[in-house]
């Protein structure tokens, strides 16, 4: 059965991560169909989220102002995996150190936005990332800073000694760009780690038998 893939498109690099779940899954041996989310409705039929970078501000205000916010939220508490990247990573977060911002509180972690510094100041990076056996080249663009973490939240990478990839229960958070580089590894680890990426009961009862 084919898996549905949200990208929620309201800002951000929409078709690469598109792109990036598609090679994931298909490196996984997993058909992924991709949606763009842009108001209510959608969330709901998918099996997985990304939540792309962008400007953290009008994200989480265009997320709440079209209804899409709580379908997220419904989303993560039905234990189905969302990848949050930059300014979906902050959006994401318990506390993102901004009161323009109202989050979702999907991941256990507080951030500060652009804390790596402003564009002129972008990097790349060869990460060690926990389940992956090569370094990620990993694309940091304003990055958020990941300043405190959850006693149940995992630090999957750190860069000079601070955490730029998390998983919190079904979300994985990265402060860097994973969609920006052909190695889709970070979407692979995020929905595909163990292989075991089920489709809510209504899908499956719809698969007819063999």
């Amino acid at each position: 059965m084919t898996l549905k893939a949200g990208v929620v498109a309201v800002q951000g690099d929409v078709s690469e991560h598109a792109e990036a779940v598609r090679r994931a899954g298909e490196a996984h041996g997993r058909e992924v169909e991709v949606a763009e989310i842009r108001s209510a409705g959608t969330v709901p039929d998918c099996d997985l989220l990304l939540m792309p970078g962008g400007e953290s501000t009008a994200i989480s205000r265009l997320l709440h102002s079209e209804g899409i916010a709580e379908e997220i939220v419904a989303h993560v508490e039905a234990d189905k995996p969302v990848l949050a990247t930059c300014a979906g990573l902050i959006v994401a977060s318990t506390d993102a150190g901004d009161d323009r911002v109202e989050e979702l509180d999907l991941a256990d972690v507080t951030v500060e936005r652009n804390a790596f510094g402003r564009q002129k100041d972008s990097f790349e990076a060869p990460l060690d990332v926990a389940g992956l056996d090569d370094p990620f080249p990993a694309v940091f663009i304003r990055a958020p800073l990941i300043s405190d973490v959850g006693d149940e939240v995992e630090v999957l990478a750190e860069w000079d000694g601070r955490p730029v990839a998390v998983r919190d229960g079904p979300v994985v958070g990265t402060s860097f760009h994973p969609e920006l580089t052909p190695d889709s590894r970070i979407h692979g680890l995020a929905f595909f780690a163990n292989d075991d990426v089920t489709l809510p009961d209504s899908r499956e009862e719809s698969v007819p038998d063999q």
